[in-house]
């Protein structure tokens, strides 16, 4: 391959989900309605864990980090879409691009590892109560948030140096709504097969792991619960859980479809509705499952609308 044709390009074009103007106006009208909705939801989270001290324990401090991640990951692929559904040209940086792979790679890779860390939370919790403030210490709590932050963190770093070391030639345009790892590496005019090892291989480490204990703890706490003789037992015991279990079944099934056989991947457009999924669907859902499925929530919720109806009633005489 000769040396004019490994030109290196300055930016990309994102193509987007529609050429259509009255497509892209209505698609900007409802993922603004949802973000603005992911943002609100997510931060009412924090803010109700901060504001009550009934909710000061471990599995809310995960879930704050959780709604976090939610707000991150959501705020490193939608304006930028948003921006570009109304713009004429779609073109985003190559630094800009490569920095949005590596916050939207590195925060996904986090919240699967959280939602590991608060599968064992849940664990201790059912399958050891009576331990469970001496096992579940604010030590260990802190040390597992950091290291589901440091261990995505990296990995999505590996991911991106190796990603944008490859030489794009002349080629720009990125059939997808961000720049998503194998939608990039697609424009490579190079082998790509050690790439998609690659990505295997993270994808194992960094999400089949995490799913498997995952899955190791849910055994754990089903067989928990079977033992449990009454019934008003099981459903309590259960309901610690659902809301987890939720989570966890609508985030771990799409990645594990879409990223642990990348030569298999689905289509462009299974690709970029999967990624809406993620970055828009999922932080809205994420704060309607805790606070619907969760009696505390719903709970501290009330007494926060109690304290406010309060005061507005005070300072309206």
């Amino acid at each position: 391959m000769d040396t004019e044709n490994q030109t290196w390009v300055r930016e990309f074009i994102l193509l987007g989900l529609s050429s259509d103007w009255d497509t892209q106006v209505s698609l900007f009208v409802l993922f603004l309605i949802m973000y603005m909705v992911t943002v609100l939801g997510n931060f009412l989270i924090i803010l109700l864990i901060r504001l009550d001290s009934r909710l000061h324990t471990p599995m809310y401090f995960f879930l704050t980090n959780l709604s976090f991640v939610d707000v991150s990951y959501a705020t490193s692929i939608v304006p930028q879409m948003l921006a570009h559904l109304l713009a004429a040209h779609k073109a985003i940086p190559f630094v800009s691009c490569a920095a949005q792979l590596f916050f939207s790679l590195g925060l996904g890779g986090i919240e699967f590892v959280l939602l590991a860390v608060m599968a064992y939370d849940r664990y201790v919790a059912v399958c050891d109560p009576l331990r469970y403030s001496v096992i579940m210490h604010g030590g260990l709590c802190t040390r597992l948030a950091i290291t589901s932050w440091v261990s995505g963190s990296m990995n999505s770093l590996m991911q991106t140096v190796i990603t944008f070391q490859l030489p794009m030639c002349t080629n720009k345009y990125i059939d997808h709504i961000s720049c998503e790892i194998l939608a990039v590496i697609r424009l490579a005019c190079v082998d790509i097969s050690s790439n998609e090892i690659a990505i295997m291989v993270s994808s194992i480490v960094l999400l089949m792991t995490p799913f498997f204990l995952v899955l190791l703890s849910y055994i754990q706490i089903i067989s928990t619960i079977l033992k449990i003789q009454s019934t008003e037992g099981r459903k309590k015991a259960f309901h610690t859980c659902a809301s987890h279990l939720t989570v966890v079944v609508l985030c771990y099934g799409m990645t594990i479809f879409t990223y642990i056989q990348p030569r298999s991947s689905p289509s462009v457009l299974q690709e970029k509705l999967i990624s809406l999924f993620y970055a828009i669907l999922m932080p809205v859902l994420n704060p309607m499952i805790y606070s619907v499925r969760n009696k505390e929530v719903k709970g501290a919720w009330q007494k926060l609308l109690g304290q406010l109806s309060g005061i507005t009633s005070k300072l309206a005489t």
